[in-house]
C-alpha cells in the first residue's frame, strides 16, 4: 500500500510505502530512476548490490540511496517488511547531513544519516505500530520534523520540474538561462541536492520515459521507440540501455515478459527486474 504524503512533503516525496510478505523473486534489479529511495527496514536484512564488480553488502536498519546512475540489485528476504518513501530527486536534500554527491551511487544505512540512537526509537515505534497506516503516519510525522531550509532548494526544484515536464528533452543551457545562473552554478547545486548533474538527470528522466512507454504485452518497433525519444539512432538507444539496466533492449523485454507472465497484476511490474 502507498500513500501521498501532505504538504510540504508533497512537494519533495512522491509517495510513502509500505511492503510486506513474500517477494515475487529473491533478488531484483532495479534500473536507474529519476527519484532516491529511503527504506526502514523491520524485518530481516536485504542485501544491495550496485553493479557486478561492487560487493553485495547487507542492510538491517535500512538504507538511502540517492538518485542512481546505475541499476542496484536487491535480495529481499522472505518475508520481508519495511516502510519507505520515494523521494523526487531533490527531495533527500531536506533530510541528509551531508551533500547528496556523497552518497551518489553509495548506498548508505540509515544509522549512517541519522545516528543510531534515533533510527532505533523510529524503528520501535514503528514495529508497535496498530497496522500500516498508522506507520505510515509516523514515518509521515518523522520525516516532517526532520526537514531543514536548504540553500539552492528553488532553484533545482524548479529546474527539475522543467527536466521532468519535458521528459529529460530541454536543452540544459536553456535551464541555466532562464534561471540567469552559471552553467557551473547550477552544476554545484545541483550535485550537492540531487547527487548528479542537471545533464544526468535529464538523460535518466528520458530513460525513464522511453521504458515506460513500452508495453511488454504488444511487439516493440524498437527503432520507431528510439526516434520518438530523441535518441540520435538505435544503435544510441542500445548502449543506453546497456548502460541503464546491464541488458539489451530484446533482453530487456524478455524479462520484462516473464514478470508478467508469472506474476500478472504484480504491483512491482513495470521498473524492477528480475535477477537470474
Amino acid at each position: 500500500m502507498s500513500r501521498v504524503p501532505r504538504p510540504p512533503l508533497d512537494g519533495l516525496v512522491d509517495d510513502l510505502y509500505y511492503l510486506a510478505g513474500t517477494p515475487p523473486y529473491p533478488r531484483l534489479t532495479l534500473p536507474p530512476m529519476p527519484a532516491a529511495l529511503f527504506i526502514v527496514n523491520l524485518g530481516a536484512p536485504f542485501r544491495i548490490r550496485g553493479g557486478a564488480d561492487i560487493e553485495t553488502v547487507e542492510y538491517a536498519d535500512g538504507c538511502v540511496i540517492t538518485t542512481p546512475t546505475r541499476a542496484f540489485e536487491f535480495g529481499y528476504p522472505s518475508p520481508t517488511l519495511s516502510v519507505g518513501v520515494h523521494v523526487k530527486p531533490w527531495g533527500l536534500a531536506p533530510l541528509l547531513p551531508m551533500p547528496a554527491a556523497e552518497l551518489c551511487d553509495r548506498p548508505v544505512t540509515l544509522e549512517q544519516v541519522w545516528g543510531r540512537p534515533a533510527v532505533a526509537e523510529l524503528r520501535d515505534r514503528l514495529a508497535a505500530a496498530d497496522g500500516p497506516h498508522e506507520m505510515l503516519t509516523l514515518l509521515e510525522e518523522e520525516l516532517m520534523r526532520r526537514l531543514s531550509e536548504t540553500a539552492g532548494l528553488g532553484l533545482v526544484r524548479h529546474t527539475s520540474g522543467v527536466i521532468a515536464a519535458t521528459s529529460g528533452a530541454v536543452p540544459i543551457g536553456d535551464l541555466r538561462t532562464a534561471a540567469g545562473v552559471s552553467s557551473t552554478h547550477l552544476a554545484q547545486r545541483f550535485k550537492a541536492l540531487v547527487g548528479v548533474t542537471p545533464k544526468r538527470l535529464a538523460r535518466t528522466y528520458r530513460f525513464a520515459a522511453t521504458v515506460f512507454a513500452i508495453d511488454p504485452a504488444e511487439p516493440v518497433d524498437w527503432g520507431e521507440l528510439a526516434n520518438g525519444a530523441g535518441y540520435f539512432d538505435q544503435a544510441h538507444f542500445g548502449h543506453e540501455f546497456r548502460a541503464f539496466t546491464g541488458l539489451t533492449p530484446t533482453r530487456y523485454i524478455e524479462v520484462r515478459r516473464r514478470f508478467l507472465r508469472e506474476h500478472p497484476g504484480h504491483a512491482m511490474d513495470g521498473w524492477p527486474l528480475p535477477t537470474d
